[in-house]
């Protein structure tokens, strides 16, 4: 079936469509042998699709994995500077994914990866639903009249932000620990709230994304989400994506 040369790429778990968009852009992707200058080009199953010369292959079924980020890692493939990244850290059988959302350098915890861009998206968007939790180190005495704030809704640098759940989990000197869940996943925006109301922000661990738990995982450590847990927790349409014998297999 005939399909946009973007989301063949973002299928074939190469980079999301928004992503694959740019590396036609930076003339990296060829169809046939002839380079592209657009996204607006449509592949069939026998059109030869590469990246950098590298072909891309057939639709793999959907996969997810649970990661470990590290903090001073960089959620991105490359970095000018050669700072640690985050698929330089990935085992090298890895296949080729893409991050589900992004975590600054500087944020640890669970960061999602998948072979499939347009899932990647999908999660992404505010309009799933999926709660992002975390634990969160700050500088400062954390109140009630703050939690009610958050609770409110927040507007920040003339950006609104939705209601956000918070407690306070305990004290130890001059910093407090707490537990934050929102569902917008704006970038860096547990730092902009609680920095907007006169915390500062020392340390930020993501535990859960959705039903997707961190838990026990060890920092740096990644492991598959089995096919099983997959299909029940993304339900229709994406169950019917997932190969038949890993959903067996699980």
């Amino acid at each position: 079936m005939a399909e946009r040369i973007a989301k063949r790429l973002a299928h074939a778990g190469v980079a999301s469509r928004r992503e694959a968009e740019r590396l036609i852009g930076e003339g990296r992707v060829a169809v046939n042998g002839a380079t592209l200058a657009s996204p607006a080009v449509t592949v069939g199953p026998d059109d030869a699709v590469t990246v950098d010369g590298e072909p891309v292959g057939a639709k793999p079924g959907l996969r997810l994995w649970r990661f470990h980020k590290p903090r001073g890692a960089l959620v991105t493939r490359r970095d000018e500077r050669g700072r640690p990244t985050v698929f330089g850290l990935l085992p090298q059988a890895m296949p080729r994914v893409v991050a589900v959302g992004r975590l600054d350098m500087t944020t640890e915890g669970l960061l999602l990866l998948t072979n499939d861009g347009d899932l990647a998206r999908w999660l992404e968007l505010p309009a799933t639903g999926w709660v992002r939790r975390y634990r969160v180190r700050v500088h400062g005495r954390p109140d009630e009249a703050m939690l009610a704030v958050l609770r409110s809704g927040m507007t920040v640098g003339g950006v609104r932000h939705g209601p956000v759940e918070a407690a306070i989990d305990g004290r130890t000197g001059a910093n407090a620990w707490m537990t934050v869940s929102l569902r917008e996943g704006r970038n860096r925006e547990v730092r902009n709230l609680l920095g907007a109301l006169g915390l500062d922000v020392n340390r930020l661990l993501r535990t859960a994304y959705g039903p997707f738990q961190l838990g026990a995982l060890e920092r740096g450590g990644i492991e598959e989400v089995r096919g099983k847990t997959l299909a029940e927790q993304l339900g229709k349409p994406w169950a019917g994506r997932i190969d038949a014998h890993r959903r067996r297999a699980s």
